[in-house]
């Protein structure tokens, strides 16, 4: 009966992280033992402290349907922590919480974006952007960025990728899955071209803005002739090890924020109730609470990038934020491996499976086609392992 589905989901490709990380459960299944690099989730428990609140919650009887946008006081410790961490003044009514920053990345582009209306993609960009446009029957325009500009877009790469179509512009910053962060400088040059556009707006994905290495995180709207035409997106699931309780967030103009509200309210309706009362903590919480979280993050990332550099036919960038290493392999496109014909990085990806039962993710899906994503988000004792297994399978 897969005639009678609908072209919009038939034409919605999966995701490739959740494909990879289907495969590798499948082969542990069958008792093999894989290592999986391919999830961006981290190995941590969520705090002690933030379980404490949602213990709280539930002796307190919270339990019924929360307000489409999320609590009056979640929505109050969302623009504590923007004021805090960003710079940024926001006021309730411009906050939306949503079940995690996917669907708040959704609900933006849903209510923004027409069918033929463009969307700008720095290329890498994380699997689901191209996707939630194409759902808004609007056309993703990718940006294609390398190694060699530590993928990032360059002022003159934007500005040749404007129409008089494009309706949105997505930056991610940490990002995934390249590492790669914006200095408030960059980010400057790029608004300086945006500025000249008033109909082109900017979602601005910071779940990554904690774990950061390097440099300092900026948000876009804190540029005052961009607050308006800015949407900040953050969510709990990355810093505070909560990625299963689903909690994301958006400070936006209010227009927006109502539309987005408009359009929660017929798909999902509030978010969780216990999961919200456990934000608040989570929220107010200073960054020291879950430092050491992104101290250990630091030492994976060095320990990976030394261990990287003895690959051969590797060429590596040092992540600035997140817990992702994004190498250009191409060096081993149109050699066989153990008979295996290695055509691009998707190819490269299922060996490094199959022969080294390490699980990864190809550039393809981010779209930088010569690369592969490695996170870094588990024990330093699997990473030296899966590290090794490479090693030894390319060999």
């Amino acid at each position: 009966m897969a005639q009678q589905l609908s072209i919009r989901i038939k034409s919605l490709p999966v995701s490739q992280t959740l494909s990879m990380a289907a495969k590798a459960r499948e082969l542990k299944s069958q008792g093999i033992d894989i290592i999986s690099l391919s999830l961006g989730e981290p190995d941590f428990n969520t705090p002690d402290f933030i379980k404490e609140a949602a213990k709280r919650a539930i002796d307190e009887n919270y339990n019924s349907y929360t307000p489409v946008d999320g609590y009056l006081e979640t929505r109050e410790a969302v623009c504590r922590k923007f004021r805090r961490d960003n710079n940024l003044i926001y006021t309730p009514d411009q906050i939306v919480v949503s079940t995690g920053a996917k669907q708040a990345l959704a609900n933006v582009a849903m209510v923004l974006l027409n069918p033929g209306d463009e969307a700008l993609l720095p290329a890498p960009y994380w699997v689901s952007y191209e996707a939630i446009i194409k759902l808004c029957e609007a056309v993703p325009v990718p940006i294609s960025t390398d190694i060699a500009q530590g993928f990032k877009i360059t002022p003159q790469q934007l500005e040749a990728a404007i129409t008089p179509k494009t309706k949105l512009v997505f930056l991610n910053s940490p990002s995934n899955p390249s590492g790669a962060v914006y200095s408030q400088a960059e980010l400057r040059a790029l608004a300086d071209v945006l500025v000249k556009y008033p109909d082109i707006y900017v979602i601005s994905d910071e779940i990554y803005e904690h774990i950061l290495y390097e440099g300092k995180a900026f948000s876009m709207a804190a540029f005052a002739d961009m607050y308006e035409r800015t949407i900040t997106v953050n969510g709990l699931s990355k810093a505070f090890a909560m990625t299963g309780w689903r909690l994301g967030y958006i400070g936006a103009p209010k227009w927006i924020a109502q539309a987005c509200t408009k359009m929660q309210g017929q798909i999902t309706s509030g978010t969780n109730c216990i999961t919200q009362r456990a934000a608040i903590i989570a929220l107010d919480a200073p960054v020291s609470k879950i430092q050491y979280m992104i101290d250990e993050f630091k030492e994976r990332r060095d320990l990976v990038f030394n261990l990287l550099n003895e690959m051969e036919g590797f060429i590596v960038e040092k992540s600035a934020g997140a817990f992702y290493f994004f190498p250009d392999i191409s060096y081993y496109f149109g050699k066989t491996l153990q008979g295996h014909l290695i055509r691009n990085a998707t190819d490269f990806s299922n060996y490094l499976l199959e022969k080294a039962h390490v699980a990864t993710v190809t550039g393809d899906a981010f779209g930088a086609p010569k690369c592969l994503r490695l996170s870094f988000a588990t024990s330093k004792a699997l990473l030296i392992e899966a590290l090794k297994r490479i090693k030894a399978v390319l060999a």
